[in-house]
């Protein structure tokens, strides 16, 4: 099993839009995206299993969408109506494993 790598953070304005990717090793297995912000625990931000079910924490539903492309063994978490309480390091998750984290600013 390798190490999930994660990208696409960066600043963007409250109202904005960012898509984070994460590439995995086996697309067949579920995944999750986590966030922690600064003084934060982490949290579960948005997962899908190996059927395709996904699942939210409700501070992002109907705002996130986690999403998969098995030909790129590629998940996604396409982030709409950013707020600033979004800021933080999203991580993504595979079969126990952590990759090293996108930051996502959320300011003006």
């Amino acid at each position: 099993q390798v190490q999930p790598v994660e990208s696409g953070g960066g600043l963007v304005q409250p109202g904005g839009s960012l898509r984070l990717s994460c590439a995995v090793s086996r697309i067949i297995f579920g995944a999750g995206w986590h966030r922690q912000a600064p003084g934060k625990e982490r949290e579960l931000v948005a997962f899908i299993t190996s059927g395709g079910i996904t699942n939210y924490a409700d501070s992002v539903k109907g705002r996130f969408t986690i999403s998969r492309d098995n030909a790129k063994n590629t998940v996604y978490l396409q982030m709409n109506s950013l707020k600033p309480e979004d800021t933080a390091v999203y991580y993504c998750n595979q079969l126990g494993l952590w990759g090293k984290g996108t930051l996502v600013t959320v300011s003006s």
